[in-house]
């Protein structure tokens, strides 16, 4: 049995780090020092999107249909392999079409003793006539968790509820509070749109590794499955520091989306939430597979 625990934590202070996401690395160092060694061992960790607290709209694949407030504060249950990646996508296609969906599914900046940080909420004014004359949105933090040993999860709410991501931390940056957690069982979840598709995609949702400079870690080449080869891929150095030791990755840049030319897309799409490749504990090499019906697969 493979169990993901979800997490999502509530930015209570500005950020300052990977623009684009707080890295598994971060993730696993903030919780190590409030677990035991075992299970600090044992477990892995996603990379962490951020996600605005708005109101949102279901996709059209999610198992629950309709709007729902404040979407991106919660976790909703979790059903299908669609329902999982609700909040993985960093365009927020979940928001409402009649919100400020430019403004609100970016980050705002702010620069403070002459360092950029990437804003805990977003303050967007709003014209005269309106009630209330501005719209603030909080930011949160969604990652989740595995384990070599399932019986370490779930990590209790006590050990997640309040951690700290990125620089300056000893000046309370970074500082998150647990908002919500669950548990998803993957050997339970419906994955029929992949099984009974023929043709699929490959989305990069994290970095995938293909070159480190950290002691022991092996090189891979780009996966046989994926229909494309390095000259068709951007790539983007990546780093992890260690023991205050800087080492250096070469990356397949994530968002980029490639043909899978495997035959086993559920089984494919299983181990891409777990991840593939090298540092996947580190939250590198996570994929979605997408189904394309036959009007899709032929234009």
């Amino acid at each position: 049995m493979t169990v993901l625990q979800q997490v999502l934590w509530e930015l209570e202070m500005d950020y300052i780090g990977h623009p684009y996401y707080v890295s598994g690395n971060a993730i696993l160092n903030a919780l190590v020092q409030n677990l035991d060694t075992d299970t600090a061992r044992s477990l892995k960790a996603s990379h962490g999107m951020f996600v605005p607290g708005q109101f949102g709209t279901f996709p059209e694949n999610h198992s629950q249909s309709g709007s729902q407030p404040y979407l991106g504060a919660g976790l909703p249950a979790v059903e299908t392999y669609d329902d999982l990646f609700l909040h993985r996508e960093p365009d927020q296609g979940w928001l409402l079409d009649s919100r400020a969906r430019d403004a609100l599914n970016i980050h705002g900046l702010r620069v403070d003793g002459g360092h950029p940080t990437l804003a805990h909420q977003t303050i967007i004014g709003r014209p005269p006539e309106h009630q209330r004359q501005k719209l603030t949105t909080r930011w949160y933090i969604h990652a989740y968790l595995h384990a070599d040993n399932p019986s370490t999860l779930p990590v209790s709410e006590e050990s997640l509820g309040m951690v700290q991501f990125g620089a300056k931390r000893n000046y309370g940056y970074g500082e998150a509070t647990l908002k919500a957690t669950q548990t998803v069982d993957l050997d339970a979840l419906d994955f029929t749109r992949l099984d009974e598709a023929e043709t699929h995609l490959i989305r990069l949702v994290t970095p995938f590794v293909t070159s480190s400079g950290y002691p022991g870690a092996n090189d891979v080449p780009v996966p046989w499955w994926w229909d494309e080869s390095r000259d068709g891929l951007r790539f983007r150095e990546e780093k992890i520091v260690d023991s205050g030791t800087v080492h250096r990755l070469e990356t397949v840049d994530h968002g980029q989306v490639v043909e899978y030319a495997g035959d086993c897309p559920v089984e494919t799409a299983r181990n891409g939430l777990t991840r593939v490749g090298s540092h996947s504990r580190l939250g590198f090499g996570e994929l979605r597979v997408i189904p394309l019906t036959e009007s899709e697969a032929g234009s």
